[in-house]
């Protein structure tokens, strides 16, 4: 990867997340100065204040006023506060006032009141400290300290300027009689509003317009060039986009069809390549899989640490720290693309990469992970196509529709993210909390209680089902190919179709694998030209590399029955034979004197093992 483009997504970024969190305040603050056109206020709603003594007074008044300012200060705070209340007993006439702390305090010395100490609105409720005292206050409208007032019979209200000291707020009955009980409802307005929404509505345009071209330009340039995976000794480059490779049919030419495996001629029996003896693709059973031009895969690893993946979601942290940044500048490419596509019909190649290339980074850390658990093998940082264990890719199309992208990523996909979002989304549940109902999330979603349960087998036993990581690997699948769909990427519709497996029915065409994956239940595979396998492919855990480019060779403890291959005997599979048998399958070499072992399924004498628990 190059650094000058990677510190030039990362500035980006950055820039443009402050710009947008500029330009949500300027929102905030732009609706707050529209709700108090009119010189109208933020209100509280009405509610009830009493207390059995003859004042009540707010000594925190100070808080609105800006109180670090000294009392000789010369700030003057553009805004109003609004008091407005009336009498609980309607014979009798309320009064309001504002003064300074010191005056209210000396007014106060001695006489019984309540100080109003907190208040809260969900629910109401109001926290008041009582000062005791034997004194009886004189009437409060005849002092003349009050800053402003307001009293008589009915709704009272008054409105202040705010200025900097330190203020109190003292309610009373006219008469200085006790209890007191008020009908009381408080505002605020601020004339800094206006300036406010201007200054952070051009902060944002600014820094908006300088981080969205560097994460452009970044982006273009990560993804100038990439695509396919690297060619190994004696293997010529995958083809990319959809373009054939000498003696392999095209991909792009061939639509997508439930039941058929890509590169199979019509009217080829199942399971038939073109020159090879009838076989089934690896991790493809016969008949089955439906061909997208978004490909995924993944294949596990047989020699998983029953206890690593407790501590996996700790180890990807730097990864989660690098995805945020690509899914931002995802985001934002792909909103290019829209209208790139929209007026011209086409995805701009290197952006279009650069997108593939985030969501196969993403897929890698998902199969480390919280998606598969498949490796123990850390995820690579890089954009580009590896060895890696898990691999996804999407061919590039020529061209596109100008007017599915306006609907296809959300009313068209609609259907499969309400599929998704049940696989996906936490139960959801209403909780009654201080006098308000809210939705919490409850419990786990659906994937994610499959892969715990795959996590807790493989802690307490060893192994991994062969049948749940297929159907992981399925509902990764359709996932993943509903997200380069909303992305932009095809105009295909993702089809309703659960392709179970590690290897994607589309990846069957572009290079035929090697030899027969080590895991059971998977018909073998013809050998590399000559009968022998593709020289110079590492192999990798008794797995075909991605796409089926690397010769498989045997794991330790590969073909438990109903298990992929984490310790234990071979044994047959649902379409493998216990003695192997089939067309291009070479016979398993016996183990040393004779005994099982991991590539002998027969004991001594030719006895049949039977598979581990």
């Amino acid at each position: 990867m190059r650094p000058g483009r990677i510190v030039m997504l990362v500035l980006g970024t950055l820039s443009a997340l402050l710009g947008l969190g500029l330009l949500a305040g300027s929102g905030a603050v732009g609706w707050a100065n529209y709700q108090q056109r009119d010189n109208g206020f933020f209100t509280t709603p009405v509610q009830r204040f009493g207390a059995n003594s003859y004042a009540l007074t707010s000594p925190r008044l100070d808080i609105m006023t800006e109180s670090s300012f000294p009392e000789t200060a010369p700030v003057v705070v553009p805004g109003s506060i609004l008091l407005r209340g009336s009498a609980a007993d309607p014979t009798k006439a309320v009064f309001i006032g504002i003064a300074p702390q010191a005056e209210v305090a000396a007014y106060m010395a001695g006489v019984h009141h309540s100080e109003i100490v907190d208040v809260r609105f969900r629910p109401f409720r109001t926290l008041y400290r009582d000062v005791a005292g034997p004194g009886v206050p004189a009437p409060p409208a005849d002092q003349s300290f009050w800053t402003a007032l307001a009293t008589g019979q009915g709704t009272q209200e008054l409105r202040w300027d705010l200025r900097p000291g330190s203020w109190a707020v003292v309610i009373m009955n006219a008469d200085a009689t006790t209890p007191v009980a008020v009908d009381l409802q408080a505002g605020a307005r601020s004339d800094l509003l206006w300036p406010v929404f201007i200054g952070l509505l051009v902060g944002g345009i600014v820094l908006l317009l300088i981080g969205l071209p560097l994460i452009i330009f970044g982006a273009a340039g990560l993804g100038r060039g990439k695509g396919g995976p690297p060619a190994g000794p004696g293997q010529p480059s995958q083809p990319y986009a959809g373009q054939s490779a000498p003696g392999q049919r095209s991909y792009a030419a061939q639509p997508y069809t439930a039941g058929a495996v890509p590169g199979i001629p019509p009217g080829a029996g199942p399971g038939t390549l073109p020159g090879a003896a009838p076989v089934a693709a690896a991790g493809i059973p016969p008949g089955a899989g439906v061909v997208y031009p978004a490909r995924l895969s993944g294949y596990l690893d047989p020699d998983l640490s029953r206890w690593m993946w407790l501590v996996k979601w700790f180890l990807a942290i730097p990864h989660f720290i690098v995805l945020f940044f690509l899914w931002f500048a995802f985001g934002v490419v792909t909103i290019v693309a829209w209208f790139a596509i929209l007026f011209t019909g086409h995805y701009p190649r290197s952006l279009f990469n650069f997108n593939v290339g985030v969501i196969r980074w993403s897929w890698r850390v998902a199969f480390y992970c919280y998606a598969a658990l498949g490796t123990d093998r850390y995820p690579p940082f890089t954009l580009e196509r590896t060895d890696y264990p898990a691999d996804f890719d999407v061919d590039y199309p020529e061209k596109l529709s100008h007017g599915l992208v306006l609907v296809k990523s959300w009313l068209l996909a609609l259907p499969h993210l309400l599929i998704i979002a049940l696989l996906t989304g936490t139960a959801q549940t209403w909780v009654y909390s201080e006098g308000e109902w809210s939705q919490v999330g409850a419990g786990m979603s659906l994937f994610g209680l499959l892969v715990f349960i795959a996590g807790v087998i493989l802690l307490f036993t060893g192994v991994y089902s062969r049948g749940l990581f297929d159907f992981l690997m399925g509902l990764n699948r359709w996932i993943y190919r509903v997200t380069a769909y909303v992305a932009l990427m095809r105009d295909e519709y993702p089809p309703f179709h659960l392709d179970m497996g590690p290897r994607d029915p589309g990846d069957a065409a572009m290079i035929p694998p090697a030899m027969a994956p080590a895991g059971p239940g998977y018909a073998p595979l013809p050998d590399g030209p000559g009968g022998t396998p593709n020289a110079g492919q590492p192999p990798y855990s008794g797995q075909p590399g991605p796409g089926g480019t690397a010769p498989a060779t045997p794991g330790p403890g590969a073909g438990q029955a109903g298990f992929y291959g984490i310790g234990g005997p071979a044994a047959a599979g649902p379409d493998r034979s216990a003695a192997g048998a089939g067309p291009g399958t070479p016979e398993p070499p016996a183990g040393p004197e004779g005994t099982a072992g991991p590539d002998n399924p027969a004991g001594p004498n030719g006895t049949s093992v039977p598979p581990r628990a």
